[in-house]
């Protein structure tokens, strides 16, 4: 698709049938990087080709990584060690992917050579203040434009750069920060110890000890010694939860819809949508749980079920922060208000998440009204057809196009090019289920 790409999608329907959704996005970017820097093969099945991982595939290739990679085939990486990475020709792209950007300062802050990291327009907009100022608390020589946006030049010293490990309060719950800073202290000279204000994806701490690395985690308090070599491993991504969460939504949502999703990860740290939907009143139920490289993996089933209104607990929110414009879609159709704060992370996405989502669904005559922190959702709601703006945001787009199984009139959603970011195939995966959606005939594919 082009970058105007535009979906319009019919009203009503059902979601039915199997599917399964494209491998996690998070283990995606960084089985690439530990795979990387460790030494010997590495060998990924369920990799993501969506462009957001591809980018940070390419990162690596530009350091001198060989990576062979052919589309649905295994991913094998011939890792060079921690401090076998050779200077880029270029500055690194990493195009719409915070995640890949922020994940791979903390790699770079322990290079001896000197690189830029830069994006699209969008992910130039986005605060990286947040790495930033603890990798130079590290000793690493890191900047980014005068408000702490990229591009990122991160500065060598000429010789193997030896940082120092700093205990380290975050200011906020994320992922991002926490695993940039493993990354980072992977470098240092010392214990590097991470402390969170909640819980937050795991995904980095399980995978670094799967390549052999001995890291200590406690509640919200997680430290390793640096200099660790990393040993080669097999790894398995499974599906994506944060892409079967419009599926969670649309089939509980959607009157007559009975879907079995398969091999989806559950990591307890992700399974804030499945939590918050059941708290609600949604009929979920996990099939065949097991445990696939150290992650917990089930086919989770999803039938139609009247949803009723609730104030989102808080302790949820980090937990399910990328899901969370599905879940404003599921608030409209649930009895009752449905509250959300403790969610400001959400402005800081790709877009505004939550002021985008207020916007479409004012425009498809929701009652809803938008907190610093979240929103107050009034359910009950009949939506109406409309056109809608994603502002170039993947989730946005999916979220609205599953909205329209109960909307009026059809939804015409613009600018979803970015969805192939984290779902490549969205549209050929949902109209298979049952979504009467297509791309524009007056958009160039």
């Amino acid at each position: 698709m082009t970058e105007s790409s535009e979906y319009i999608v019919q009203p009503g329907g059902a979601l039915t049938g199997t599917v399964r959704v494209p491998g996690d996005k998070s283990m995606s970017h960084r089985s690439i990087i530990m795979g990387s820097l460790a030494v010997g093969e590495t060998r990924v099945s369920g990799f993501l080709e969506g462009e957001d991982s591809l980018r940070t595939l390419q990162a690596f290739r530009d350091m001198g990584v060989a990576i062979e990679h052919q589309p649905g085939a295994m991913v094998r990486i011939q890792g060079v060690g921690l401090h076998g990475l050779k200077a880029p020709a270029k500055a690194l792209d990493l195009g719409n992917s915070g995640t890949g950007m922020r994940l791979l300062a903390g790699v770079m802050a322990g290079q001896e050579f000197t690189s830029s990291i830069v994006g699209d327009e969008s992910l130039h907009a986005r605060p990286m203040g947040r790495v930033i100022k603890p990798l130079q608390q590290m000793g690493a020589d890191i900047s980014g434009n005068p408000e702490d946006k990229p591009p990122l030049v991160i500065t060598g010293k000429g010789s193997a750069q030896q940082l120092k490990a700093i205990n380290y309060t975050t200011p906020v719950a994320s992922a991002q920060i926490k695993s940039c800073l493993l990354f980072a202290g992977l470098y240092a000279d010392g214990v590097t110890e991470i402390i969170e204000p909640g819980i937050t994806r795991d995904h980095t701490e399980r995978m670094l000890r799967g390549f052999g690395v001995n890291i200590d985690s406690d509640n919200n308090t997680v430290s390793l010694k640096g200099g660790q070599q990393l040993q080669a491993t097999d790894i398995e991504v499974p599906a994506d939860i944060s892409s079967a969460a419009f599926f969670l939504v649309g089939a509980s949502i959607a009157q007559g819809s009975d879907i079995l999703l398969q091999h989806v990860g559950i990591n307890p740290t992700r399974t804030g949508i499945i939590d918050i939907l059941r708290l609600m009143g949604a009929d979920i139920t996990l099939q065949q749980e097991r445990l696939v490289g150290g992650e917990p993996v089930a086919d989770i089933r999803v039938k139609y079920a009247g949803l009723k209104g609730i104030d989102v607990p808080r302790e949820l929110v980090p937990l399910a922060i990328d899901e969370f414009p599905a879940l404003f879609i599921a608030a409209c159709c649930a009895t009752g208000a449905t509250t959300v704060s403790g969610a400001e992370e959400l402005r800081v996405k790709e877009t505004d998440r939550i002021a985008a989502m207020v916007s479409g669904l004012k425009q498809m005559g929701a009652q809803i009204e938008e907190t610093p922190d979240g929103a107050v959702i009034q359910g009950d709601q009949q939506l109406a057809g409309a056109t809608v703006e994603s502002f170039g945001d993947h989730r946005i787009a999916m979220s609205f196009a599953m909205a329209s199984m109960v909307t009026s009139h059809e939804v015409r959603i613009l600018d979803c090019a970015n969805v192939n970011t984290s779902f490549p195939n969205f549209v050929q995966t949902a109209a298979s289920a049952g979504l009467g959606i297509r791309v524009s005939d007056e958009v160039a594919l």
